[in-house]
C-alpha cells in the first residue's frame, strides 16, 4: 500500500518576497517518537514510549531534532516548497514537547541573498502559546517553480500489539483459570505459563517430571511458591494426566508445554475419556496483523487435515463462537478457495457454497458466512468490487476458513513470519479451552493464547463477552 501526498508547488526564488511566512501544525504521537528513533539511531530512553516511564518515571519527551524536523516540512512542502534544500540552521530550544502536544512550526522570510538563498526565521510553539523553539535557517530555493501531482511513498506500518492488549485488559478482574500445563519442561513453555500466571490469567497446575520443572523454574527465577505440581514419570505421561485433571474438576483449561501437539491432541480427542463435547474439535489462530484494522481468525490450521463438509460446519461454528467471545458480535466468515466462483473441479468451492447456505438456513449460527472467496476478495474491498462480488463478507472477513490444514497452516505462518503478525491460538469445541501453542512460539504468543482461553471459557460459562465490540 502507498500513501499519496497532495499536489505541491515549489516557489521560484524570484517569486518569493521578504516577510512571507508559512506554517504547519502537527500533533506529537507515540509513533512519531518510535519512527524518529529508528530513522536517527537515537535510542535515548527518555524519548521512547514505555522505556521512559520505566527508566525515569516520567512520560517521554520528543527529541529536540524531531521538533527541528518540522521546519523541514514547511520548507519542503510550502515555502519555498518542492526543490528547496538546506544550507544552514541554528535553533535554540525553550520547552519540551510531549506526546499529545499540538505544535505549530512557522517560517518567515527575513532576507533574500544571491545564489537563490533565503534567510528564514523559525518559530515553534504549542497551540496554547508556549514557546518551544526559535532560530534561523538558510534555504536554497529553486530557480524555477516546481510542480508535483502528488508524491507517493510506501505506507509505514509499526508492529504493535494494541489489539491483543484490549483482550488482556478485558481479562482483568476474572479469577485466574485453573490450568493444567502439560510438560512445561523448558524455559519457553514454563516461561509462558509464568507470564500468564503473573498476568492473573491462569492458576497453573504444572504436570511433568518434577525435578525438571523445578530446575527450569530456578533458571527463570520462579520460586513456585504456592504452585501445584502434578509429578509424572516422563513428559509423555503429562497429557493424559492433564485430561484427568479436567474430569476431576481440578482444571478448567489445558496448556501444551514442551511436547508435541499430537501427543496432547491424542488424549484430548479420544472418544473414551477425552474432552469431546459433541462437536468436532478444531483449532483457531487469532492474529494481530500490522496494517489490518481488526483481529483476524484463521481456521483450521492444526488439527483437521482434510475436513469433509460436516466437519467444516463444526470448524466454522467453533470459530464463530471464539470470535464472539473476543468482541465480534456477528463475525464475518469467509470460506476460502482458489477462486470465488463455484467449480465442480475444485471441491472446496462446493463446500464453501453449501456452508454459506447452511448459515442462511440457521444450521450455522451467530455469524455471516459467505463463500467461495479467494484470499484477495475475502480481505480487500477493492478486489471484491473489481470482481463484482456483492456481499456483506467479501473484502471485510474477520474469520478465514481454509479448505484444508495445509492451506490454513501456510497462511497463518506466512502472516506471522513474513508480515510480523502477533498470534495466539486456541483449540475449541472441546469441554474446556486447550492452548495448543507451537514449541517455536514465544512467551507473548503463549500469553495471548491464555487470554483467549480465559475469554472463551467465560463466554461459554456465562454467554457474555467481556471485550468491547471490535467490529
Amino acid at each position: 500500500m502507498t500513501i499519496t501526498a497532495p499536489a505541491l508547488v515549489g516557489r521560484a526564488w524570484s517569486d518569493i518576497k521578504v516577510g512571507e511566512s508559512a506554517s504547519v501544525t502537527r500533533v506529537c504521537t507515540p509513533n512519531d517518537l518510535i519512527v524518529f528513533a529508528h530513522a536517527s539511531g537515537n535510542f535515548n530512553p527518555v524519548h521512547l514510549p514505555g522505556e521512559s516511564e520505566q527508566e525515569t518515571g516520567h512520560a517521554p519527551v520528543a527529541p529536540a531534532m524531531w521538533c527541528g524536523s518540522l521546519f523541514s516540512a514547511v520548507f519542503g512542502n510550502k515555502l519555498p516548497g518542492p526543490g528547496a534544500t538546506y544550507r544552514y540552521q541554528d535553533l535554540r530550544f525553550h520547552a519540551r514537547v510531549e506526546i499529545g502536544d499540538a505544535v505549530i512550526a512557522t517560517v518567515t522570510v527575513r532576507e533574500k541573498l544571491p545564489g537563490n538563498l533565503l534567510v528564514m526565521d523559525c518559530r515553534l510553539e504549542k497551540e496554547n502559546g508556549t514557546l518551544v523553539c526559535t532560530g534561523m535557517a538558510e534555504v536554497c530555493a529553486p530557480a524555477v517553480s516546481i510542480h508535483t501531482d502528488g508524491v507517493s511513498i510506501p505506507e509505514l506500518t509499526l508492529v504493535k500489539r494494541g489489539k491483543f492488549s484490549r483482550l488482556l485488559d478485558a481479562c482483568r478482574g476474572i479469577p485466574p483459570m485453573p490450568t493444567a500445563v502439560a510438560a512445561p519442561t523448558d524455559e519457553n513453555s514454563l516461561g509462558g505459563a509464568w507470564e500468564a500466571t503473573k498476568e492473573g490469567l491462569i492458576e497453573p497446575i504444572l504436570v511433568g517430571p518434577e525435578a525438571t520443572i523445578r530446575e527450569e523454574a530456578a533458571k527463570l527465577g520462579w520460586d513456585l511458591a504456592g504452585v501445584r505440581i502434578e509429578p509424572v514419570s516422563t513428559a509423555h505421561d503429562a497429557p493424559a494426566r492433564c485430561v484427568s485433571l479436567v474430569h476431576e474438576g481440578r482444571a478448567e483449561a489445558v496448556m501444551k508445554g514442551n511436547i508435541h501437539s499430537d501427543e496432547v491432541l491424542r488424549h484430548v480427542t479420544k472418544s473414551d475419556g477425552g474432552l469431546r463435547a459433541g462437536r468436532r474439535i478444531s483449532h483457531v489462530f487469532v492474529l494481530d496483523i500490522p496494517g489490518h484494522e481488526g483481529l483476524m481468525l484463521i481456521t483450521d490450521a492444526a488439527i483437521n487435515i482434510l475436513p469433509d463438509l460436516m466437519t467444516k460446519a463444526d470448524i466454522v461454528q467453533n470459530a464463530i463462537d471464539l470470535a464472539q467471545a473476543i468482541g465480534l458480535k456477528q463475525p464475518r466468515v469467509g470460506v476460502l478457495s482458489a477462486v470465488e466462483t463455484i467449480n465442480p473441479a475444485i471441491p472446496s468451492t462446493l463446500d464453501a457454497a453449501v456452508l454459506a447456505k447452511m448459515a442462511d438456513r440457521g444450521q450455522i449460527k451467530g455469524g455471516l458466512v459467505d463463500g467461495p472467496l479467494a484470499m484477495d476478495n475475502a480481505v480487500d474491498l477493492e478486489a471484491a468490487r473489481t470482481k463484482g462480488i456483492h456481499s456483506t463478507v467479501a473484502g471485510r472477513a474477520d474469520v478465514l476458513v481454509a479448505p484444508n490444514l495445509e492451506a490454513g497452516n501456510m497462511l497463518a505462518k506466512q502472516l506471522v513470519f513474513l508480515s510480523q503478525a502477533d498470534t495466539g491460538g486456541l483449540v475449541v469445541g472441546a469441554k474446556v479451552p486447550v492452548m495448543l501453542t507451537s514449541r517455536a512460539d514465544d512467551e507473548h504468543a503463549r500469553l495471548m493464547s491464555a487470554a483467549l482461553a480465559v475469554l472463551y471459557g467465560h463466554w461459554r460459562r456465562t454467554g457474555t463477552c467481556l471485550v468491547p465490540e471490535l467490529g
